[in-house]
């Protein structure tokens, strides 16, 4: 029994953050998880800066409305789920997937959520689990999966190494440096046909 763990931002859609940051002119919040490895560290950050602009999870959502998955991200998926069982484990929030969920034919996700106050501003998160994609990929290894992972950042490795098989897709020059074991790849039927060899 196989199952395929997919990151969400960087792999299938693009960077929410980043392209938040190009829309509100604020430069500081295009950093991601490929530029800072720690989560808590990053999401506290980013909170700090909304708020010091007054920016809460309206303006965002605007945003995330005009993102259209990566091109050619939902015939993969939609292959990959012909074939397979597909999970996307994100450290995203609910609250910014579900209408990138919908353009991508209703995947199955796990991710976290927003703590939002009444007018809007985003007060803080909630963090499924600790470590939540190595995690997820163990628990599901214990229940008797073998699981197949990839992403492009530094809170994919886990569930990369963690799983029979392990892919980079679209990652920064840095991390495919530091992790030269790793197949790393940049079109979609690339990691398809890798996923396929590797079921």
């Amino acid at each position: 029994m196989n199952i395929v763990c997919l990151d969400m931002e960087g792999v299938l859609v693009p960077e929410i953050w980043i392209a938040f940051s190009e829309a509100s002119g604020i430069p500081e919040l295009r950093r991601t998880t490929r530029d800072e490895p720690d989560y808590n560290k990053l999401m506290n950050f980013r909170l700090g800066i909304l708020k010091e602009h007054k920016l809460g999870l309206k303006e965002i959502q605007a945003t995330i409305a005009k993102i259209d998955p990566l091109p050619g991200a939902k015939e993969f998926l939609d292959e990959l789920r012909s074939i397979t069982q597909v999970l996307i484990l994100s450290d995203t929030f609910e609250q910014f997937a579900m209408p990138l969920m919908k353009k991508l034919g209703y995947p199955t996700i796990f991710c976290n959520s927003l703590e939002v106050a009444p007018d809007g501003e985003i007060t803080g998160f909630k963090m499924r689990c600790e470590k939540s994609k190595l995690t997820t990929v163990k628990a599901l290894q214990s229940i008797g999966y073998e699981t197949i992972a990839s992403g492009d950042s530094f809170n994919d490795l886990g569930m990369i190494q963690a799983s029979k098989a392990g892919f980079l897709f679209k990652s920064t020059d840095k991390i495919k440096a530091d992790y030269p074991d790793i197949p790393a790849f940049e079109e979609f039927d690339e990691l398809l046909d890798a996923i396929k060899k590797a079921l």
